[in-house]
């Protein structure tokens, strides 16, 4: 899932950028994507200009952009559907851990417990596991 080793600049920056376009995707709001990373606006646009950004990020941003590319893969594999793909992480879910609210809401809560449980409920869907609170 999350590695604690560092990444090299370059792979902060690439990572960042991915997990911008990843959340852009599901529709996110730029407020909601510096939540989702704990990044700043300021990085936001950087990285959505396609400019140099990203290269001192720190060992919990790195774990962020983990975790939204791994709930990327799990949803890729979950769903043949591209529209359920990016859309999943802005459906209501009636999950006892969700409690009606999107997958979307919990992660732009901002911390990084609200984004690994979220991790986690959708590892379970791509597993086929019904999805316990």
């Amino acid at each position: 899932m999350v590695s604690s080793q560092r990444l090299t600049g370059e792979q902060c920056s690439v990572g960042l950028k991915v997990a911008l376009r990843i959340i852009d995707a599901w529709r996110a709001t730029p407020g909601q994507a510096c939540k989702i990373l704990r990044i700043s606006p300021s990085t936001f646009r950087r990285a959505t200009q396609g400019r140099v950004c990203g290269h001192r990020l720190d060992l919990d941003q790195q774990q962020r952009i983990s975790l939204v590319i791994g709930i990327h893969g799990f949803l890729r594999a979950a769903f043949s559907n591209q529209e359920n793909v990016r859309g999943f992480p802005s459906f209501q879910n009636a999950n006892p851990f969700f409690e009606g609210r999107t997958p979307l809401e919990i992660m732009a809560q901002g911390d990084l417990i609200s984004l690994y449980e979220t991790y986690r409920r959708i590892e379970q869907i791509q597993r086929g596991e019904v999805m316990a609170g």
